[in-house]
């Protein structure tokens, strides 16, 4: 499996690169909405997103940053932030909507995977998704991804609960 993944990451011509304040515009046009904006940055942001918020976040020692570039064409956005020296977490993830549905999002977490197995030490990779992201809930088990969490009543967007699924894997 591994090696049909990284041929069809070669096909593809996929790869992570930096994200850099010139990108900025590009992560706002594609956060359209309030509910998108909690859906991809949970708290953290506020809709519109700005070039101030992304500027204190990713000003501050926190975390990596990639957009995700096809064929040349960047179609998504995933960072991946270190919470100790064992466990990294995968926040952020986005695949723009025009670019779903072609298995970018299982190409792009195997590209943050890999660079999440660069460290020495061995390794927990975390996420938390919202329950209702079942698109997601899938993509991240196909991975090996588990859930050893549900919780409920920490995250709230227009007056309804959203549960968040916390999900593993050992790397």
């Amino acid at each position: 499996m591994i090696k049909a993944e990284t041929e069809r990451q070669r096909d593809l011509n996929a790869q992570l690169i930096e994200f850099e304040p010139q990108h900025y515009s590009l992560l706002i046009e594609w956060i359209d909405s309030d509910e998108l904006n909690y859906l991809w940055g949970g708290p953290q942001f506020e809709y519109p997103l700005t070039v101030e918020q992304l500027e204190k976040h990713y000003g501050k020692q926190a975390p990596t940053p990639f957009l995700f570039v096809v064929n040349g064409e960047m179609v998504g956005f995933i960072e991946l932030f270190k919470v100790s020296d064992c466990e990294q977490r995968l926040c952020r993830v986005f695949i723009h909507p025009t670019c779903r549905g072609k298995g970018y999002a299982v190409t792009m977490l195997e590209l943050a995977i890999g660079k999440a197995k660069m460290v020495d030490e061995p390794q927990t990779l975390s996420l938390a998704v919202f329950a209702h992201n079942h698109s997601a809930i899938a993509c991240y088990e196909k991975l090996g991804f588990k859930p050893y969490e549900t919780v409920s009543g920490l995250r709230h967007f227009k007056g309804k609960n959203w549960d968040l699924i916390r999900m593993s894997q050992q790397l």
